[in-house]
């Protein structure tokens, strides 16, 4: 069956990515109708969390910013599958990234990176990245259920020498890439909910006190690997720029969660500026009023 969806659904996918981006685009205008308007999908879910997040703002607008981020998503869903053939120049073109400089300083150094980033603006293209460095590229992601599709994700990702691994994969395949020697750069998008079992650290997020991932900065630790953090900011539809900060070198000098700490208020300042490009239909705050 996983096949038989595959065979049936890539050929309609291709064909959609190979459009310009002008009919791409009313592809997503008319797909807004579709999901806002008439599914609905999650809009009681994304109101919830909007009215949690932005207490003072009025009805009108949180209107306002819940219509504008269900046209951003629409636009994220046909990049990603824009992605499937979308050539290394116009992506280069469309995601920018302000001060690679700093990532070539780490090569000389012969630094591994651990990279925070949020569910902001765009992290599908995050990945054309790795046409600008030397470093391995790993991101962690969840494996989709169909294996067909789980595939070509990854295949689009290994272009440009980005690879996908699972939470179970990342520590045995980094201490691998270390003692091989192997330079690496390990994208995390740390931002979401964590199982309430698997919870050791709460802090404030837009308001309310949740529970958050600390993988990200124990692996550095343990590895000795330079954390940093990547600010995404939509320019207009189909561009970003990105500019890397907070770069800390010694991570062991800090104490355990402060710089998971410093990240997430870095995911909060971009909300704060343009909520809209937010990832609003994760219920980030499902777990709010629980820590024991």
């Amino acid at each position: 069956m996983q096949l038989l969806v595959y065979i049936l659904v890539y050929p309609l996918l291709w064909l959609i990515s190979i459009l310009p981006f002008k009919l791409l685009y009313l592809l997503s205008d008319g797909f807004y109708v579709l999901i806002y308007h008439i599914i609905g999908y999650r809009k009681k879910v994304v109101i919830d969390n909007l009215t949690l997040a932005f207490p003072d703002k009025s009805k009108a607008e949180l209107l306002l910013i819940k219509k504008r981020f269900y046209h951003h998503l629409c636009d994220m869903m046909f990049e990603a599958i824009k992605s499937i053939t979308i050539t290394k120049a116009e992506m280069q073109k469309r995601y920018v990234f302000t001060n690679v400089e700093e990532i070539h300083k780490l090569e000389k150094e012969q630094r591994s990176i651990i990279l925070f980033m949020g569910h902001y603006a765009s992290w599908e293209w995050i990945f054309i990245l790795q046409t600008h460095v030397n470093h391995k590229g790993y991101a962690v992601y969840k494996r989709l259920s169909n294996k067909y599709f789980d595939a070509l994700v990854k295949r689009i990702r290994a272009k440009y020498n980005s690879h996908l691994i699972t939470t179970r994969e990342t520590i045995p395949t980094l201490i691998k890439a270390k003692k091989n020697n192997e330079l690496t750069f390990n994208g995390f998008v740390f931002d979401q909910s964590p199982k309430l079992s698997k919870a050791i650290h709460w802090q404030d997020f837009m308001g309310v006190e949740v529970p958050v991932h600390v993988g990200a900065e124990m692996l550095a630790k343990r590895l000795d690997m330079v954390t940093l953090f990547l600010k995404v900011k939509k320019i207009k539809r189909g561009y970003y720029k990105a500019t890397f900060s907070d770069i800390i070198r010694n991570t062991k000098d800090y104490n355990d969660y402060t710089i998971t700490d410093l990240s997430l208020k870095r995911v909060e300042e971009q909300i704060r500026e343009a909520p809209e490009f937010y990832f609003w239909t994760h219920k980030r705050w499902k777990h709010m009023g629980k820590k024991p």
